[in-house]
């Protein structure tokens, strides 16, 4: 009896411990092994909020350890339905120290997240975000995914 107990509070505390999380939208868009091209977009559609407030966006960057630069450029171009507001952001990125100590988690593989914006959205907006790479290179390698998190706060 003691473990099925403990076994109903571990999943209650489960529960409640996701019920409290903020995060609305957590989207990850695999880049080809390839190379990102640069006019290649990454398309991330967010559903309609179920709540009016601040919403909090950040960005995910996923590299692999073939990456040559120590930084990366984004343009994230975003539209508000129904409201057709658009807003464009550039987003500079440093993921390699100037002593070449990768920032990111990982070990051949490397995580990031980059604060991007707050918005303010009312009950029943949506948002379509484009993402692109500002890069010299045409084709840019070693971008494993590129994510969008929204948050509201």
């Amino acid at each position: 009896m003691r473990r099925h107990t403990l076994l109903y509070y571990i999943g209650l505390a489960l529960l409640l411990v996701a019920c409290n999380d903020s995060t609305v939208y957590s989207r990850y868009r695999h880049v080809p092994a390839s190379g990102w091209e640069k006019n290649d977009n990454l398309l991330f559609t967010v559903p309609p909020v179920k709540q009016d407030g601040q919403y909090s966006e950040e960005l995910g960057i996923r590299i692999d350890n073939t990456y040559p630069f120590m930084g990366l450029t984004l343009i994230i171009d975003q539209t508000v339905f129904p409201s057709l507001e658009m807003k464009s952001d550039t987003l500079n990125c440093s993921l390699i120290g100037e002593d070449g100590v990768v920032k990111g988690k990982g070990v051949s593989h490397y995580q990031y997240v980059f604060p991007l914006t707050t918005l303010t959205l009312y009950k029943g907006d949506s948002l379509s975000i484009t993402i692109r790479h500002d890069m010299k290179r045409e084709i840019l390698p070693g971008v494993t995914d590129i994510g969008m998190i929204l948050n509201r706060q």
